[in-house]
């Protein structure tokens, strides 16, 4: 009686069905060798470590180690499983990806030679453009509101005017009208004070002389007083004063040019053809 009720259970069913279809599946199905040695070297364990410890601020447990190293396993399975099955054709994120540390590589190489200050010297002197010191103004302004002083305007800043060149030591904070508008700019290159009042205003803040009230000067906001505190001439910097910027523009400019020797040299590899899209038949 029990052997009946052992023999009629449905988990028993199921067990023996899924034994036979194992069975079948390894019969039918051929051996597949391994597509490829998978090696887990002490670097690399070393490396995922360290990555751990980093981001923990400890040492991973043996057993934390262990997940790390299967997670790598299971990485490099599914990378190996992806190429041979071309998943990696076509895929603009990929494409681009391997490109990247192709030029990675290259740059490392590059970046490794560092430059002497013979060589920077050299480099900033082929290229002022890059690094002159723009010329420079510094100024005091006072605002006045067309808006809020309407036809009035013109005539309370001569009045204005006036009363500063009588007297320079006048505190200019007590004329002006509330803005946003920096009351004092330290010493600032034209192109800058341009994009903040102007052009027109720019031109006419560099034209004045230093030291006396001017006036009124139009913005792009109103009327302006103006008092220029220092001008200063463009000039060619010492290498001391822009060498980091100096160091910046030429790894970038070496780069650059070995990127495009590499690039030559691999051309002539290939041969490119470049298809022209057919002529619309219908213009």
């Amino acid at each position: 009686m029990m052997l009946r009720r052992i023999l009629r259970e449905p988990l028993l069913h199921f067990t023996l069905a899924a034994l036979v279809i194992f069975a079948a599946y390894g019969v039918l199905t051929p051996y597949e060798s391994p597509r490829g040695e998978i090696v887990v070297t002490a670097p690399k364990i070393e490396q995922l470590a360290a990555v751990f410890a980093k981001t923990w601020q400890r040492p991973p447990s043996p057993q934390e180690l262990k997940g790390l190293i299967d997670g790598y396993v299971k990485e490099e399975i599914d990378v190996q499983e992806a190429l041979a099955l071309g998943l990696d054709q076509g895929d603009a994120v990929i494409r681009r990806r391997l490109q990247q540390k192709i030029e990675f590589m290259t740059d490392a190489g590059t970046d490794a030679v560092k430059p002497t200050d013979g060589e920077l010297q050299a480099y900033l002197d082929a290229h002022p453009a890059k690094f002159e010191i723009a010329a420079q103004t510094g100024f005091q302004q006072i605002f006045l509101n067309s808006d809020q002083r309407g036809q009035r305007v013109d005539a309370e800043a001569t009045s204005i005017l006036a009363k500063l060149q009588a007297d320079p030591a006048l505190e200019p904070v007590a004329f002006g009208d509330a803005s946003l508008l920096p009351a004092e700019m330290p010493l600032t290159d034209i192109s800058s004070i341009g994009e903040t009042f102007g052009p027109e205003f720019a031109a006419a803040v560099r034209a004045a002389p230093p030291g006396a009230w001017i006036g009124p000067v139009a913005s792009s906001f109103g009327l302006h007083l103006v008092r220029v505190s220092e001008h200063t001439s463009g000039r060619m910097p010492a290498l001391g004063e822009v060498r980091d910027l100096v160091l910046r523009e030429f790894a970038n400019d070496r780069r650059q040019a070995s990127e495009d020797e590499r690039l030559n040299m691999l051309l002539k590899r290939y041969r490119v053809v470049i298809q022209a899209p057919e002529a619309d038949a219908n213009p």
